[in-house]
């Protein structure tokens, strides 16, 4: 091998030889002798070429394409495979028939949302129909999340296109439904998703919702059934859908009015909640007028501070104030004020405090102004609450549970980072958050401490709550072990404002809504004393009217806090409470003797009254109350004159206020007494509103005038 190895190197190395003129010539002449008979060839194939393919003018090779592609199968195809690839195509075009109803319909009904026009179709349809309307009453699971896949991407691949849009459009993606997102119910998307025209029904808007609920609701139509272009459905299904009116309020039949002669005697129990106006400005404020049902106007008008003289440091825990004044809505009557201020003890004088935090963290309580607002709220009362103060959290969604221990307030890292692990989801056990929230209130009993539970909610008590009197009934006996129950309502849509009432008037507590964190700061930071410490217990009010003096009255409110005659006496009879510092304040508008505003004729057998310029006395005023935790009443009475006076900046505010409580709910006893009256009347008594609530409530009637404009 070495020896061929150097014989090659020697050839390479030697020197080439010479060239050779002659073999190039001979070599040139053969080369093009070559061309010439090959030219020859192809020309005469050419010629013989049947087909009027052109001759293709690159060295690549020719793409070929799906009608090329189908030529050549076809060519190649005997007679038997041909008849099975026929079989087999017509096949699938039956399937597809079947199974796909929609595609009878033609494009522009389905962009008009109209039924098909086959009967075939039109069956389809109306069991689409039914089907959507019953997972709108029925609530179901969801399917498992494999399943929601699998359905999401067979509804996208099945999504038809419209005339407008290419052959080879490309299809939605799949939906993406992430392990650890939210689902919405599966009934609440498909029936959502079923209705081809107007509103959706869901419960939530899609823009507060977590992205895999949005997903999830994206493919509904597909899903069910309906035929939507590309793009369109998808659109509708994104954008803001209404929330559902689910409120329910707790009111009465306004108050009539009354002939003295007839019925002397009124008796109601004093309320110190606020919720009222703040859900009539969170309404009015948001674009539309509160429901006549959701106006109480005791609530209005005690939502906002006045000037009473407190009482004296060893007497009764309140003092009364009476006033008489010219009725702004009509001169030939008169308003009677009757306002109570209770006493405000020093903070180091009152009693130590043991607070429950009863948190509803279901699902409806997601949104940003509900649990995330509940808990900036809390966090905002911590800081007014003395070292020795104590705080527990129970939490109740699909179920109760302790989340802190009893913990004293000086650990407010320790209570702060509890309420930060908190939320939302899960139905609304009420029922059973309720009684472990009183188990653990019980267990922090300690001499000369109070007890208090505070319950947050947006009132959805959906579950475990079956007998709401039932209910009332447990919180009342509750009650008498000394254990009061005050209510915050949160959010709207679903506020079910009637059982928060209901529940706070039987626990001898309170109840206020929060819509915003400053209400939260009046609530829990400002009034904080007289929203958690009570001087006064089951207060009763009852005034007799001197027929001789009185020809008709009405109560301005309180109509679901109206008590019979004899309960007054009654020390069984729950009343409302009234705590440290807070005031009440009643209006009754009432007809002298003689005045042309009468309303109601003379009995033609009984003896009409006359006026009489001796007459001493307008009424008689009688309270009761119990001092906290003891079981007898006492009793105070003055009685109340008849001369009118001006009528102060507060007295003048407070009529403005019912006017516009009755401007929204029942207008009848106004006459032309309208929206500017009560906007010059309000405007004129703000005073010096430290605060700037009476300033707000002017904003809040301007606006609910231009509301109520047709």
């Amino acid at each position: 091998m070495t020896d061929d190895l150097d014989d090659l190197r020697k050839a390479l190395q030697a020197a080439p030889a010479a060239p050779d003129p002659g073999a190039k010539a001979a070599a040139l002449a053969r080369a093009m002798q070559a061309f010439d008979t090959n030219a020859e060839r192809i020309k005469e194939a050419a010629r013989q070429e049947s087909t009027d393919q052109p001759r293709p003018m690159s060295d690549r090779p020719q793409r070929a394409g799906f009608l090329t592609g189908v030529r050549e199968m076809l060519s190649k195809l005997t007679s038997r495979p041909l008849l099975a690839a026929t079989a087999s195509v017509a096949a699938i075009c039956v399937g597809i028939v079947i199974t796909q109803p929609g595609i009878w319909q033609r494009p522009d009904l389905a962009d008009a949302g109209q039924k098909p026009a086959t009967e075939e179709a039109t069956a389809e349809q109306a069991v689409t129909n039914q089907s959507a309307a019953g997972a709108a009453e029925t609530k179901v699971e969801p399917p498992p999340r494999d399943e929601r896949a699998r359905q999401g991407a067979v509804a996208t691949s099945q999504t038809p296109t419209t005339e407008t849009q290419p052959p080879m459009a490309t299809p939605p993606a799949p939906v993406d439904l992430a392990a650890d997102a939210p689902m919405a119910d599966a009934g609440e998307a498909t029936t959502g998703a079923a209705q081809a025209v107007g509103p959706s029904p869901l419960a939530k808007s899609t823009e507060a919702a977590p992205s895999g609920v949005t997903a999830y609701l994206e493919a509904a139509p597909a899903i069910t059934g309906q035929v939507a272009p590309v793009g369109e459905a998808l659109s509708d299904m994104t954008a803001p859908l209404p929330e559902p009116d689910t409120e329910a309020f707790s009111n009465d039949t306004p108050n009539p009015v009354k002939i003295t002669a007839e019925e002397p005697v009124s008796t109601f129990s004093t309320d110190v909640d606020t919720a009222s106006w703040s859900v009539v400005r969170s309404s009015i404020t948001n674009g539309y007028l509160p429901p006549p049902e959701a106006v109480r106007i005791e609530e209005m008008v005690n939502y906002f501070p006045y000037s009473y003289p407190v009482p004296d440091a060893d007497g009764a825990p309140f003092r009364t104030q009476v006033s008489l004044f010219q009725t702004p809505w009509n001169k030939d009557t008169r308003l009677l004020r009757i306002g109570l201020q209770g006493r405000l003890p020093a903070v180091e004088d009152r009693p130590a405090l043991d607070l429950v935090f009863l948190i509803d963290t279901s699902g409806s309580m997601e949104d940003a102004n509900k649990l995330p607002l509940l808990i900036q709220s809390f966090k905002l009362m911590l800081g007014e609450l003395r070292p020795e103060d104590r705080v527990a959290i129970v939490t109740y969604a699909g179920s109760a549970g302790l989340v802190l221990e009893p913990t004293e307030a000086k650990d407010r890292a320790k209570i702060e980072a509890a309420l930060g692990r908190l939320s939302a989801g899960g139905s609304t056990a009420g029922a059973e958050g309720l009684e472990l929230a009183y188990q653990t209130a019980e267990r922090m009993e300690g001499e000369g401490r109070v007890r208090r539970i505070l319950l947050a909610t947006d009132g959805d008590f959906n579950v475990g709550v079956s007998d709401p009197e039932g209910l009332e009934a447990y919180v009342a006996k509750k009650r008498e072990s000394g254990t009061y129950l005050s209510v915050l309502g949160f959010g709207r849509g679903n506020l079910d404002d009637a059982v928060m009432q209901s529940l706070a008037q039987n626990g001898n507590g309170t109840a206020a809504y929060i819509d915003t964190l400053t209400e939260a700061q009046k609530v829990l930071v400002d009034q904080l004393t007289g929203a958690l410490f009570p001087i006064a217990d089951d207060v009763k009010v009852q005034i007799e009217f001197n027929p001789a003096a009185i020809a008709e009255y009405r109560l301005i409110g309180y109509e679901t806090r109206a008590l019979a005659r004899e309960d007054f006496n009654n020390d069984k009879v729950d009343a409302g409470e009234i705590g440290a510092g807070l005031q009440v304040t009643a209006l009754y508008e009432v007809t002298p003797v003689g005045s042309p505003a009468l309303r109601s004729d003379p009995l033609r057998y009984g003896a009409a009254p006359t006026l009489s310029d001796d007459v001493a006395e307008l009424g008689f005023l009688k309270l009761r109350y119990k001092e906290p935790g003891k079981a007898v009443s006492k009793l105070i009475e003055q009685p109340i004159p008849t001369t009118p006076g001006e009528a102060d900046e507060d007295a003048r505010f407070a009529a403005a206020i019912a006017g516009m409580g009755q401007l929204l709910s029942e207008p009848k006893y106004l006459g032309d007494w309208g929206w500017d009256d009560a906007i010059t009347l309000a405007n004129g008594a703000k005073g010096a509103d430290p605060y700037g609530y009476r300033a707000e409530a002017v904003r809040v009637m301007r606006l609910a005038e231009s509301l109520s404009r047709p």
